[in-house]
């Protein structure tokens, strides 16, 4: 008898992905919606590992963890998940994520989608998740296409769906339906693999085997084929239903598997008909062929196995591995125990235990307490993968980069990765705690991770600045000039105050905190204490606003009134001295006038024969007009009048000379221009200069 096994039998990646995954995650708290293949043997393995098995999310509690298998689910289980803090292991298979997309996007353009596959599989009813369940779904080329020939269509494949059926399907469609069709071969090229490999097979075989759960799409289509080119067809669930004599009587057997059927399965009825051999003159080439996929299938570093108890010594336990003759020992050392005890691990001979393979050379090392530690990595490195934020100590930098570790894995953030600016000096990192997102992850016997700082910090400062943009267009939103605004003093400058408001930083000029004039901010103002402002002026392209706080304090004319009375007597400095008088200051704000005239009885030529800047003087108020600011002062009242001496008298002719002398203009001119703020005399300069005249006659 010849035996001749498909190269394409055992587990396909996306399977192998999602059985590694729940083989080795924590199993405390966690979920698989749905089987997560379909093969009960390796169903009940995980099960046996306490992980539960659900139909829908509803039976999952908030703040579980749940895989999802490889055929995909709907869309709206993502959203579930982050609404009721669900944490989500994705293991879809990389092809039907992107036959989500392909539906996703046609269905967003307004066409037809059409999948071509089970209406019950698990990855059908996922696919139709991505399109609001509005798939038109058929798997026979004689479906009744007339509800969407008037459409434009889309059409798709189940992965896992037979690629004849497919084209017989799409050829129907394109002869039937009146607008666009659009096809996407979205049909696995390892089902279309394994589906050629088995119509070559089971054309030169005598009889066939086909191995798989009876509720696996991918088995049940490779059946479907292989009966298609063989008579003798043997479909079997697992290892346990083979039954030799089925197939005694043939020269040449074919073995095909699904991707949902472990090697070891395949291997098993392999050693049932090797056992057999004897009976029937079997050739040298089962035992290559039990070879061939014993190599296949050799241990990996990292890789979990299932090993049986068979005997318990003082130094540990003698172990006997799937499919193996001999045993290999397992030092105590190993065993996730706090204290060895052979008795107690001698009752339990015969049960089984699952090892991590350490090491392959130079003999098998396996280890039992370091899977606990490899499902905690495992798991780590699984959120890793899906984007979350992870830290490490930086342990190291050489011209590249950064580097350091997390569990098994060395990582190496490159030197653009750290920050967004450039780096000069990276030794400075060293010994610090670097906060990353993947970039990459190699998985091989390299386990290296690399990963970015920079795109976290970058992310953070956006987000600043979108939240700052934010608020400043609302606070913009919330204000006009001419408000009134409360605001905290935060700091201040020689030429003026930043001011809080509302949370955004505006300027209160130095010119725009006294009525009077200041030269520090503190004078008026204290740091940390908040006061009422106006709003000045909004430059709101600049992201300026200018406020005032003098505007809202009365300023000293408006107190003047009551205050200052005609009649009365002021202390006051001389602070500017004009042809025609002297400036007197009354109070900070508050000037006066006493004019030439008011100064002193004697006739004086100008003010700077008597007065300085800075004299302090007496002077009497002769005049006060609050309202246009104005206040006429006299020295000389506050003085005793001087004896009048007799008059000469006159000669002939000097009676009838006038001396008159034209208003000089400059003086009424300077006298008419006072500013705002100035005082006028109140009598102009002609009419003092004509009045003491007339005293001098």
């Amino acid at each position: 008898m010849q035996v001749f096994v498909a190269k394409s039998s055992g587990f396909c990646r996306g399977v192998k992905n999602a059985v590694d995954t729940a083989m080795n995650i924590d199993s405390h708290n966690t979920y698989i919606l749905g089987e997560i293949i379909h093969n009960a043997q390796v169903t009940a393995e995980i099960n046996a590992r306490g992980i539960s098995v659900v139909e829908s999310l509803d039976q999952i509690p908030d703040g579980a963890t749940v895989i999802f298998r490889s055929h995909g689910v709907p869309l709206s289980y993502y959203e579930e998940c982050e609404k009721r803090n669900i944490k989500y292991i994705d293991c879809t298979c990389k092809f039907v994520n992107n036959t989500q997309k392909i539906v996703n996007g046609e269905y967003a353009n307004g066409r037809q989608i059409v999948i071509c596959g089970e209406p019950t599989h698990p990855e059908v009813i996922g696919l139709q998740g991505w399109c609001n369940n509005s798939a038109f779904v058929i798997n026979s080329e004689d479906a009744d296409l007339s509800g969407i020939c008037s459409k434009n269509i889309s059409v798709v494949a189940q992965t896992t769906f037979s690629v004849d059926k497919f084209e017989k399907i799409i050829k129907n469609i394109k002869k039937l339906c009146e607008k666009s069709v659009a096809v996407f071969k979205t049909i696995c090229y390892t089902t279309i693999g394994r589906q050629e490999e088995a119509k070559q097979l089971s054309s030169v075989c005598d009889a066939m085997v086909v191995i798989g759960g009876i509720n696996s799409s991918n088995t049940n289509k490779l059946y479907d084929v292989c009966r298609e080119n063989c008579k003798n067809v043997i479909r079997l669930a697992s290892a346990d239903d083979f039954n030799f004599e089925t197939i005694k009587n043939f020269n040449k057997v074919g073995i095909v598997s699904g991707a949902s059927t472990p090697n070891a399965q395949t291997r098993e009825v392999l050693l049932k008909m090797e056992e057999k051999s004897t009976e029937v003159n079997a050739t040298n080439s089962m035992a290559d062929v039990v070879a061939k996929i014993d190599s296949e299938s050799k241990f990996k570093r990292g890789q979990i196995v299932t090993a049986t108890i068979s005997e318990a010594t003082e130094d540990g336990l003698q172990i006997l591995l799937p499919f193996s003759k001999k045993e290999i020992p397992l030092s105590k050392t190993e065993l996730d125990c706090e204290v060895y005890n052979p008795e107690e691990y001698a009752s339990k001979i015969g049960d089984t235990i699952e090892l991590l393979v350490v090491e392959l050379k130079p003999s098998l090392k396996l280890s039992q307490k370091l899977i606990k530690q490899r499902a905690v990595e495992e798991a780590q490195i699984a959120e890793i993968e899906q984007g979350k934020e992870f830290q490490i100590e930086c342990t190291g930098s050489n011209k590249g980069g950064l580097t350091g570790q997390i569990g098994s894995y060395s990582v190496f953030v490159p030197a653009k990765e750290i920050r967004p600016s450039f780096v000069q000096d990276l030794s400075k990192y060293v010994g610090k705690t670097l906060r990353l997102r993947l970039i990459e992850i190699k998985k091989d016997r390299k386990k290296e991770i690399i990963a970015s700082q920079r795109v976290i910090l970058q992310e953070e400062r956006e987000a600043k600045a979108a939240e700052r943009d934010a608020r400043d267009a609302e606070f913009f939103d919330s204000i006009s000039e001419g408000d009134i605004v409360e605001g905290k003093v935060e700091r201040a400058t020689a030429f003026g105050a930043f001011v809080s408001v509302g949370g955004f930083d505006c300027l209160a000029h130095i010119s725009d905190l006294s009525w009077t004039g200041t030269k520090a901010v503190t004078d008026v103002l204290e740091i940390g204490k908040s006061y009422h402002f106006k709003i000045l002026k909004i430059d709101r392209a600049n992201k300026k606003v200018s406020i005032g706080y003098k505007q809202l304090q009365p300023q000293p004319w408006d107190l003047a009134a009551d205050k200052y009375h005609v009649g009365e007597v002021i202390h006051g400095k001389v602070v500017r001295i004009v042809p025609f008088g002297a400036f007197v200051e009354v109070e900070k704000g508050i000037d006066g006038l006493v004019h030439v005239s008011q100064i002193s009885y004697e006739r004086i030529e100008t003010p700077a024969t008597c007065l300085n800047v800075g004299d302090e003087v007496e002077a009497k108020i002769v005049a006060f007009d609050p309202e246009a600011k104005k206040m006429n002062l006299s020295i000389k009242a506050c003085l005793a009048e001087p004896e009048r001496k007799p008059r000469e008298e006159k000669g002939e002719g000097e009676g009838e000379r006038k001396r008159t002398r034209a208003p000089r203009k400059s003086d009424d001119d300077e006298l008419s221009s006072w500013s705002e703020g100035s005082v006028s005399v109140g009598t102009s300069l002609g009419d003092l200069l004509a009045n003491a005249e007339k005293n001098k006659k």
